[in-house]
């Protein structure tokens, strides 16, 4: 199901097959994607306003999903984020939410679920 020009997704993970099949996925479905191996990548890249969602792995090198998160809220950012993991602990779910996450999925999780969190939230920005 394309979701024409303009809706654009910002993925961070620093596993590069996770992205590359997530980047796939995506272009697939329609959207434009922006990948970036760390948090910090993106946060230096400048490009969050805009965008349609954030989709970020829990667990990355430095800054964590959840920090992210955090981060893009005190600079004002308002894309929704969806947080990623293959590392669900008791809380990081609830702490997910409790920060503004849109959506929390773990890994390994099927396409269309990612997919439909997407939509989901490419929906509340119409």
């Amino acid at each position: 199901m394309a979701m024409g020009p303009g809706k654009r997704v910002l993925v961070v993970d620093d596993d590069e097959s996770m992205r590359e099949a997530i980047e796939n996925l995506l272009n697939e479905a329609g959207f434009e994607t922006t990948v970036y191996s760390s948090a910090e990548a993106l946060l230096a890249g400048g490009a969050v306003e805009g965008a349609t969602c954030v989709v970020s792995d829990f667990k990355l090198p430095s800054m964590s999903g959840l920090e992210l998160l955090a981060e893009l809220r005190a600079r004002g950012a308002r894309a929704p984020v969806i947080v990623v993991t293959a590392h669900d602990a008791p809380g990081v779910c609830a702490e997910a939410v409790r920060l503004g996450a849109h959506a929390y999925l773990t890994k390994p999780f099927v396409g269309s679920a990612l997919l439909a969190a997407i939509q989901g939230v490419a929906g509340m920005a119409k």
